[in-house]
């Protein structure tokens, strides 16, 4: 194939002529490419508001949500001895309560064996239950709802280590530990909760014939019902015992749950004095929903600002300057921000619980004022979270939620305009597309009409020449 390089033959600068006309082709892609920024700045500003509506929405469905009003505080006025938690199911109220015993689990220990020496073969059965003492003194055993559990004991594994480990691996309900001493090794035994219902009794079958001997595998049984020698009682189990205004209430650990409505109740310690637990209305999260609320319009009404401004000083316009959909947006939202709640309450607008408009249009709260509207808890529950099937008549924070949800909505406004912005920006980078293709077809069409000149002047020089060359020798000859 042959080297062309046009303009050789003309002695024009060919390529300097194809530029400039090919750029003259070009020209209209320097306003495609100006409306292709602004268009991509447009749906990077629609992004950022949607995000913004996005927040706006969650915290206007914390105010408008009933269960955001109903949550309760407890107060204790010895918060060492008692605390409480509370669920909107508990009313406000106040009792006094008395601790007089902690909920405690059962232990026992055996006698000490010389380390690594053998226990003794046969059963060990272990059931759980309630110890008591009858009219004589002599002490009552009744089994609980778990059934007994029965351990085998052989040759294999009758050292006091593999006696514990078999014992937790059975998850009987107790726990066994080895404990060295000065006196050798000795088996400990604690039942796995606290409570009277979790004391444990241990019968052996000891294969050296006497159950309730202090030799053998009976040396490990704890039946005094039965008048075992074999392990020692070091803690009884017992129940948290106290008292709510003088009437008594048990637990099986140091938690009462429900016993009042709503309520659990964790007892830490014995009260030598009655301990007043008051439980009232905690408005603390309520008061965060509010403020995040104000923040998050704050932030979304500030953006709109910015985007649909223009500085005179500067002369810069925002992204969205003369936008009607998000100037459209912003007066709207104004609008129902300072619209009025429902009907009949005792607060009609924000400002009746200390939240203003300012100059700029953002919002902000009295401290004082809305803390006085905290005491009216269930005013401020129906101005934010009413909710029917009128849409007039719902609570504030009601309306924003379903506004913004709206805008959110596949078939919304925001939606509706970003669509249209991609679909416009599609289009551009097909005109794009268009003006090059154009201009690298002209191109192509002018380099071939210029090479074929090229040729022809080429061709017209050579001739030219040779006639000036005959001239010449004929005019010497």
């Amino acid at each position: 194939m042959g080297i062309s390089s046009p303009g050789i033959g003309s002695g024009l600068d060919v390529q300097s002529i194809v530029t400039q006309l090919v750029a003259l082709d070009k020209q209209p892609l320097q306003q495609l490419q100006v409306t292709a920024s602004a268009l991509t700045s447009d749906i990077s500003a629609y992004g950022q508001l949607k995000s913004q509506i996005a927040n706006l929405q969650t915290q206007a469905a914390n105010l408008a949500d009933p269960t955001s009003w109903q949550n309760m505080a407890v107060s204790s006025s010895n918060s060492s001895a008692i605390t409480g938690t509370a669920t909107s199911a508990a009313a406000p109220t106040s009792f006094s309560m008395q601790v007089s015993q902690l909920a405690t689990a059962q232990s026992a220990g055996s006698g000490a064996f010389a380390t690594g020496s053998s226990v003794g073969t046969g059963t060990l059965n272990i059931q759980l239950g309630t110890w008591g003492t009858a009219s004589g003194g002599a002490a009552t055993f009744a089994p609980g709802t778990s059934p007994q559990v029965s351990i085998d004991i052989t040759a294999d594994d009758n050292t006091l280590a593999k006696v514990a480990a078999k014992i937790n691996a059975a998850n009987a309900g107790v726990n066994a530990t080895v404990l060295h001493d000065a006196s050798g090794d000795r088996l400990l035994m604690r039942s796995s909760t606290t409570g009277a219902a979790a004391g444990f009794r241990i019968q052996a079958v000891d294969d050296d014939g006497n159950n309730t001997d202090s030799a053998g595998l009976s040396s490990l049984a704890f039946d005094p019902q039965n008048a075992t020698s074999g392990m020692a009682l070091t803690q009884a189990a017992q129940d948290t015992l106290a008292t709510i205004n003088g009437v008594s209430v048990s637990s099986g650990n140091n938690t009462f749950a429900n016993t009042v409505d709503g309520l659990t109740l964790t007892a830490s310690q014995v009260t030598t004095a009655p301990v007043t637990v008051t439980i009232s209305s905690d408005t603390t999260a309520a008061n965060t929903n509010i403020n995040n609320f104000i923040s998050s319009y704050n932030a979304l009404n500030s953006a709109l600002s910015t985007m649909t401004s223009y500085n005179a000083a500067t002369k810069t316009a925002g992204t969205l300057q003369g936008d009607s959909t998000a100037v459209g947006l912003q007066n709207a939202l104004r609008q129902l921000v300072g619209s009025m709640g429902p009907a009949g309450g005792a607060f009609s607008r924000l400002s009746d619980i200390g939240v203003q408009f300012q100059a700029d249009g953002s919002l902000q709260a009295d401290p004082t004022k809305l803390s006085a509207a905290m005491t009216n808890p269930s005013a401020l529950k129906a101005f934010f979270a009413t909710s029917g099937t009128n849409a007039s008549s719902n609570g504030f924070a009601t309306r924003i939620n379903s506004f913004a949800a709206g805008l959110l909505d596949p078939d919304g406004a925001i939606a509706s305009k970003t669509n249209s912005l991609q679909t416009q920006l599609k289009s551009n980078a097909t005109d794009q597309d268009t003006v090059n293709t154009r201009a690298d077809a002209h191109q192509t069409a002018l380099l071939a009409q210029y090479s074929a000149l090229d040729s022809q002047l080429a061709q017209l020089t050579a001739l030219n020449t040779y006639i000036t060359q005959q001239v010449a020798a004929w005019n010497k000859a």
